[in-house]
């Protein structure tokens, strides 16, 4: 495991801050990357594996997606040690005392995440009144429940459709990682003529060549069963998502599920990274030598930070919506134009975009905006 200051440059983390409340077995971390362009937004992980290293490099993904999406935000991303499926009232008790633990760090506001939701954000506002991806009745614009970032992955796919010579209608999609980003991903490129052939997750795959009821896959999910459940297709192992032959495959659960060791496993023109970190860089560069376009995830699913910012600035679901499209299609457009023009991989192009915007904001700020 790498430590954080390996992961340390220029740019920050500026601040990292451990919690430990033996009360309630609480154990956590909060990482605050950059805050030149404003208060850190990133959301709240929980599961029993997660680790400092990726809690830095999912705060380091955060800022680069809110610079590259022009938001007045930096990046932050916090980790809770705990199993996310444990009984509600445990959960609430946790996600309180980890609030409680931030009262005083205003520079990081907190959102949801991969184990936590908006009733999580819900306790989360009710302990410190800082907090994004809130429930409607609290003023929130719901953007798991409207699929926001998988809004924003569908279009950022749409963009890169010229720089890879595909037509939407009839490609095949397969989803690794059937929550709510997978699923919205996959509902929004069905509804525009794709066929979903394959989707995955925690307990196995399920492919059917003719197409997949993306509707059907959801209902099972909502009564807690697993894709492969669905009778109509073909039943496998969860890592057997990465062998469907297919022209558009969209990760969207953890990181690093394709590494160097498997990336040769992908048969497939697109990835379109839906999840934070789910390629490493030496898989990206190998997809990048065989021609598979691989679109940065901080590019393609920053719409649930977008949604999430203008939320807490008060606009409305219509706004955000649509600035969601905007962004995400002239961002995907921009970073593929000049990865092409420059002969470099689109991560590449992404990064120095990003990372300008950032060093400009940081230009503005005395002691460059750190904590």
């Amino acid at each position: 495991m790498r430590d954080v200051f390996d992961l340390a440059d220029e740019l920050g983390p500026a601040k990292v801050l451990h919690i430990h409340v033996p009360r309630v077995g609480l154990k956590a971390i909060l990482v605050v990357d950059n805050v030149a362009a404003g208060p850190s937004i990133g959301g709240v992980r929980m599961a029993p594996d997660v680790s400092l290293t990726e809690c830095a490099r999912l705060a380091r993904a955060m800022t680069l997606k809110n610079a590259m999406a022009g938001l007045p935000h930096g990046g932050g991303k916090s980790v809770i040690f705990a199993d996310p499926k444990m009984p509600a009232a445990e959960k609430e008790e946790l996600v309180r005392a980890f609030a409680g633990a931030l009262r005083h760090e205003v520079q990081y506001i907190a959102g949801p995440d991969m184990g936590t939701n908006e009733q999580c954000m819900a306790w989360v506002h009710d302990e410190i009144g800082r907090s994004v991806g809130l429930p409607r009745e609290l003023g929130g614009i719901p953007l798991d429940q409207l699929g926001a970032t998988g809004w924003g992955l569908a279009h950022a796919v749409k963009a890169a459709l010229p720089f890879c010579d595909l037509d939407l209608k009839g490609a095949r999609v397969a989803v690794q990682g059937f929550g709510s980003v997978g699923y919205h991903a996959a509902r929004f490129l069905a509804a525009e003529g794709a066929v979903i052939v394959g989707a995955s997750d925690s307990r196995g795959t399920v492919y059917r060549e003719k197409g997949l009821d993306v509707a059907a896959l959801s209902q099972l999910k909502s009564e807690g069963r697993p894709v492969t459940d669905y009778r109509q297709g073909e039943a496998s192992g969860p890592d057997d998502i990465i062998d469907v032959e297919c022209d558009i495959w969209i990760p969207a659960a953890r990181p690093d599920v394709i590494t160097e060791q498997n990336a040769e496993h992908l048969q497939t023109r697109l990835v379109a990274q839906g999840a934070n970190i789910p390629l490493t860089s030496g898989a990206e560069e190998l997809l990048h030598q065989r021609g598979v376009l691989a679109l940065p995830d901080f590019v393609a699913n920053a719409g649930g930070v977008i949604c999430a910012a203008m939320e807490y600035h008060g606009a409305t679901q219509t706004a955000a919506f649509d600035a969601i499209a905007e962004k995400l299609t002239h961002n995907t457009t921009q970073v593929l134009k000049a990865a092409t023009e420059e002969r470099i991989p689109p991560r590449a192009a992404a990064v120095r975009i990003a990372r300008e915007r950032v060093r400009k904001a940081m230009a503005t700020r005395r002691w460059g905006g750190m904590v």
